[in-house]
């Protein structure tokens, strides 16, 4: 049977093999990358005067027998048959998801979770042809909005919208509108790309607002702050020139003028 906190040195460390024809692995710490023999007795030693470690135990997990062992100089007593293994982290765990988020980005074992940035990456006009109504479902009022045409410009090229897009658009009461688009840009290049946009979202406000926005003729009127029309954006393309596209994810906030959707689309980094 292990010591006290052995599987806490075992979860700090990953194993690996420093050569291929090595016949002994090593092990590296995750909270500082110091590469140590694969031995639990060493290894334990070094978290006891990793301040790496040692701080985020303080953080996140202050039962943690070897911080307890580096700060009293003897380890933590054994849990009692009535409170199973990590019980208490289990607990606390437990306690910050029912108290609200805690604000900052630091996941498991203390390592900061990167935050993402958006950067502006292209625009996008689609000319659509007038709404036909499917009618009621289980979900709310189905209707089907077909493309005419479009264009776009961004960072990594300039094209046109082919026509034969189609958004199918689920109404609900309150005039709330779910959008699920799919359509094909062409590029600019020679010979020309072809590129599948799949676009979903939804387009909210108050309901008098959302009225005049399913009326070509007076969505013109309407002040884009009113409302809110929130998209994401994915591509796919066999195209080496435009293979970057495939793994690129995008938000995008549009707004309608007439029989027009107008949409910048922000990549997400």
């Amino acid at each position: 049977m292990g010591r006290i906190g052995d599987a806490d040195v075992h979860a700090a460390f990953v194993e690996f093999r420093a050569k291929e024809n090595d016949k002994c692995l090593s092990a590296q710490c995750i909270y500082c990358q110091s590469v140590r023999a694969k031995n639990t007795s060493r290894q334990r030693v070094h978290l006891l005067e990793c301040p790496a470690y040692l701080n985020a135990m303080k953080e996140h997990n202050p039962d943690n027998p070897i911080l307890h062992e580096a700060v009293n100089g003897s380890p933590a007593h054994p849990p009692s048959a009535s409170k199973p293994p990590g019980s208490s982290s289990k607990k606390r765990d437990h306690e910050l998801m029912l108290n609200g988020f805690q604000g900052d980005s630091t996941g498991a074992r203390g390592f900061p979770i990167p935050k993402p940035t958006l950067e502006r990456d292209f625009q996008m006009s689609v000319q659509l042809n007038p709404k036909i109504s499917v009618g009621p479902g289980i979900w709310g009022q189905r209707e089907w909005v077909s493309f005419v045409s479009g264009h776009w410009n961004g960072r990594w090229g300039k094209g046109t919208v082919m026509p034969g897009g189609q958004d199918s658009q689920l109404v609900a009461p309150d005039l709330s509108t779910h959008l699920s688009a799919n359509y094909l840009l062409q590029t600019h290049d020679q010979p020309p790309a072809f590129i599948a946009v799949k676009t979903e979202g939804w387009r909210v406000g108050p309901r008098d607002v959302l009225e005049k926005l399913m009326d070509p003729a007076q969505a013109d009127e309407v002040d884009p702050k009113l409302y809110s029309y929130r998209i994401n954006v994915s591509m796919e393309t066999g195209d080496g020139r435009y293979l970057h596209l495939n793994t690129g994810m995008w938000v995008g906030s549009a707004i309608r003028r007439g029989g027009e959707v107008i949409y910048d689309a922000y990549r997400v980094l």
